[in-house]
């Protein structure tokens, strides 16, 4: 257990909001004017034009489009690229390359590229992308790797991508928010919603994960796919967070990623995922903090196997999962020398039992409700155990088949639930952007 204190530690350490913008001053310097319908007299005719012209602080404001171009931005800082405050999304048709770059800030962008990832960011610190989409492109709506960092602030969409939503490696990582309470909406891509390997995903609500399906080669059609030690937060503050539809299903991790889903105020939904509500496999460890919902998967809730963990605290529901084809239906699966940890929280109406353990696996339980599992509440085979506060008697009045080594069990834990980033920073900073950009 102490993995998930130290997970727990370390997510709460990962909080890059202050930070990152205190180091990112709004542009004050030269603005800019784009207009790439060449209507506006004196305006330069492309962005991409304009981004040579300009240095430190420039601010570029694109009045009018479409633009048809690709961007390449390369060694800036403190860069504004967007629209005014008053005037709709602009669209972009083409791709946004940024690398070794730092402060570059996005707003109200639409794009999109038929030859690649729409925004693609290399070894780039402090990326902003404020009420800008990228969707229906060839690649992923945004890859980053080199250790980028980019902040999204709602509304904003990466759909129908051809490769996935997000696609985040070598250290990288992405902060979402929502506090005017529009979403994020990450859905319909050919590939998965999220996809990280060594990388950051971190989401405040209100964020949509819906309806991703499997790619071509090995793009899973996971609603989030974490691999290779990535790490994500979804915390459900302004608004629930709502990973449904994925074809491969909700959430898999993978090779030691870590997840923890937790209240802020609302309620995170897992639900109707196809086989799967939440995998964990090959050293992977998931935490539950407080009223999330998983329900209505052909298979488990929750998987666990080779070697992994799952920490559920508080008033979690799980519940219509599985199905009676299956002989290893079960609501929370627990296999291959994996744990299974619940303190409180409702698991009912699944087909099989509540929890099913197998190889080498345990289940540690306490305060949990339980209600019309069509197989009871725990099965083990001989290789597995449980240490709980049921009371065990003969199947079927208990629904309980499984073995206790020892009375000493029910270890006590804290709970370690993250808290909400300060946004004060990123506030003032889109506050400046939007006296800047209001044209009086």
């Amino acid at each position: 257990m102490k993995r998930f204190v130290a997970f727990c530690v370390r997510m709460l350490g990962s909080i890059l909001i202050p930070a990152l913008l205190l180091l990112f001053p709004v542009p004050s310097k030269a603005q800019l004017v784009v207009d790439c319908t060449g209507a506006t007299p004196g305006a330069f005719p492309l962005i991409s034009s304009a981004i040579s012209s300009s240095g430190l602080g420039t601010a570029i404001f694109v009045v009018a489009g479409p633009c048809n171009e690709d961007l390449q931005i390369f060694g800036a800082t403190d860069l504004f690229i967007g629209t005014y405050t008053e005037q709709p999304n602009v669209a972009l048709n083409g791709r946004i390359s940024i690398a070794d770059s730092h402060g570059v800030y996005f707003h109200g962008l639409n794009i999109s590229s038929s030859s690649g990832s729409g925004i693609t960011a290399s070894s780039t610190r402090a990326i902003i992308l404020d009420t800008c989409t990228s969707n229906n492109n060839a690649g992923f709506g945004l890859t980053l790797s080199g250790a980028s960092e980019a902040l999204i602030i709602s509304p904003a969409s990466f759909d129908g991508n051809a490769s996935g939503g997000l696609n985040l490696s070598e250290s990288s990582t992405v902060e979402m928010t929502s506090w005017g309470g529009q979403a994020i909406d990450i859905s319909n891509n050919r590939g998965p919603g999220v996809y990280a390997s060594f990388g950051s995903f971190n989401t405040y609500g209100h964020t949509n994960i819906l309806n991703n399906s499997a790619g071509q080669g090995s793009l899973s059609g996971y609603g989030i796919d974490l691999r290779g030690g990535s790490r994500a937060q979804l915390g459900a503050i302004t608004a629930p967070n709502v990973i449904s539809g994925n074809q491969s299903g909700g959430i898999s991790l993978q090779e030691t990623a870590e997840l923890s889903l937790w209240n802020g105020g609302s309620q995170s939904y897992v639900q109707n995922n196809g086989p799967v509500g939440i995998s964990v496999g090959f050293g992977s460890q998931v935490t539950l903090f407080n009223d999330v919902e998983v329900s209505g998967h052909t298979g488990p809730a929750l998987d666990l196997y080779a070697n992994s963990q799952g920490y559920l605290f508080g008033a979690n529901y799980l519940h219509n999962n599985g199905t009676s084809t299956d002989p290893r239906s079960a609501a929370i699966r627990v296999d291959g020398n994996s744990q299974v940890f619940l303190r409180g929280g409702t698991v009912s109406q699944n087909y099989g039992p509540a929890i099913l353990a197998l190889v080498n696996s345990s289940a540690d339980l306490t305060g949990v409700s339980f209600a019309a599992n069509t197989g009871g509440i725990i099965s083990c085979d001989t290789s597995a155990y449980m240490v709980s506060d049921l009371i065990v008697g003969p199947l079927p009045s208990s629904g309980v088949l499984c073995r206790t080594p020892h009375n000493l069990g029910n270890r006590v834990f804290n709970k370690l639930a993250p808290v909400a980033p300060d946004w004060s920073a990123l506030k003032a900073l889109q506050a400046k952007y939007t006296k800047m950009a209001t044209r009086k």
